[in-house]
């Protein structure tokens, strides 16, 4: 789309051409099944071998044995806690948090209507996680840990070393499974250090294609699979694999490698601009996070006493992509469950947005930004209900 400024890429990322390009030939010439035995196949079975080694970089795993290639996050988690707690039926006690993604809290829910207790550690309202609550929670008869390692509407990072350690102080046979989605590219993972047994990421938020994942599983942590069938994946993921995105999931992992310092410096400069430029000019305008420490692409801002829908329609209109919260929830009128945990006033809930920037965001798309939506609020402004309030907010911010 000509024109487009699009800074909704926690929702999905425009896939990189360069992924694009290792993965055309697996389409084409080298579409031979990997599992077969002739020698047309050897090379689909080395281009997966070679990719589950830069992934097992890519996570710094010890080794590529412990790389499942999967279809997406949702999977991969779904893979991760079924599969554990599959291994341990005599404990039935979870502990996460309220602001996990919906693959994650959806499935707790479920599992709740099977016989688990769930414990939901709550956050303060930076979006920061208590790990009093977290630590007070864990106890004997805890199968598994579960927390996000970056929000994916706020971009709040989760101290997730901290955590590791927690838990094998509480109870060293609890297993921890987190799910980065939101910081693969964005910050590096180092599953070694962190001290995870369990780690999921979404090639679509990285500029890969849509439809592949991975789930980093320690050779400590035994796993019932999720999909039962062939031998693929060494028994832990049957179907046979996709080779051409699990081509491009390892591309994307290389590239996004190579651009770690250019998001923490150049990505992180272009989000505090943004953010900066509507707190200063727009009255209504509040950093819902706070000084979090956060992912260097995402800021969530609500905007007080007007609503957000109207505020993404009139951008829209402009060829400006943002969200009012995770795309697996846009179509729901409920508030998001995150600013509902972190207590954001009632006045701004439902007036926050969620801008997500990349690599290919540009000065000129921030500035645009910057320049059409003061006069975008001020519109939606006039038919609020709430004048009298807008005018004390007004009056306070001119103090």
């Amino acid at each position: 789309m000509e024109n487009l400024i699009y800074l909704d890429n926690n929702a999905t990322t425009r896939v990189d051409d360069k992924v694009l390009e290792a993965m055309l030939p697996y389409f084409k010439e080298e579409y031979a099944n990997p599992s077969s035995m002739y020698d047309f196949a050897k090379h689909s079975g080395r281009a997966i071998f070679e990719a589950r080694g830069i992934i097992k970089d890519f996570f710094n795993a010890a080794n590529e044995k412990e790389i499942i290639f999967t279809s997406c996050g949702s999977e991969s988690a779904n893979m991760a806690i079924r599969g554990v707690l599959n291994m341990n039926k005599n404990k039935k006690h979870i502990v996460t948090t309220k602001v996990e993604h919906a693959c994650v809290l959806n499935l707790y829910q479920t599992l709740e209507k099977e016989g688990y207790t769930v414990d939901y550690i709550g956050v303060n309202s930076n979006g920061e996680i208590d790990l009093a609550q977290l630590e007070d929670a864990i106890h004997f008869d805890t199968a598994l840990v579960s927390v996000m390692y970056a929000n994916n509407e706020t971009g709040v990072i989760f101290p997730i070393q901290k955590i590791a350690e927690i838990i094998k102080r509480k109870n060293p046979q609890t297993k921890f499974f987190v799910d980065a989605v939101q910081v693969a590219g964005k910050i590096p993972i180092d599953v070694q250090e962190l001290g995870v047994d369990l780690l999921s990421i979404s090639g679509h938020k990285f500029h890969a294609p849509k439809g592949v994942g991975a789930l980093y599983c320690n050779s400590k942590t035994i796993l019932t699979p999720l999909i039962i069938g062939g031998h693929q994946e060494r028994g832990k993921r049957a179907g046979t694999e996709n080779v051409p995105y699990i081509v491009g999931l390892a591309k994307a992992a290389e590239i996004a490698t190579d651009f770690l310092k250019y998001e923490s410096t150049e990505v992180k400069r272009l989000r505090d601009k943004l953010e900066s430029g509507i707190l200063k000019n727009i009255y209504n305008a509040r950093l819902n996070t706070g000084a979090a420490y956060r992912v260097p692409n995402t800021t969530n801002i609500g905007f007080e006493y007007i609503e957000g829908e109207l505020i993404l329609l009139h951008l829209s209109d402009l060829g400006i992509c943002a969200s009012s919260g995770s795309a697996c929830t846009s179509g729901s009128l409920e508030p998001s469950h995150v600013l509902r945990a972190m207590n954001v006033p009632f006045t701004a809930i439902h007036g926050s947005i969620r801008f997500s920037l990349s690599k290919y965001t540009t000065e000129k798309d921030v500035d645009y930004v910057n320049e059409v939506l003061p006069g975008i609020i001020e519109k939606i402004r006039l038919i609020s209900p709430y004048q009298d309030e807008l005018a004390e907010l007004k009056k306070l911010k001119n103090m």
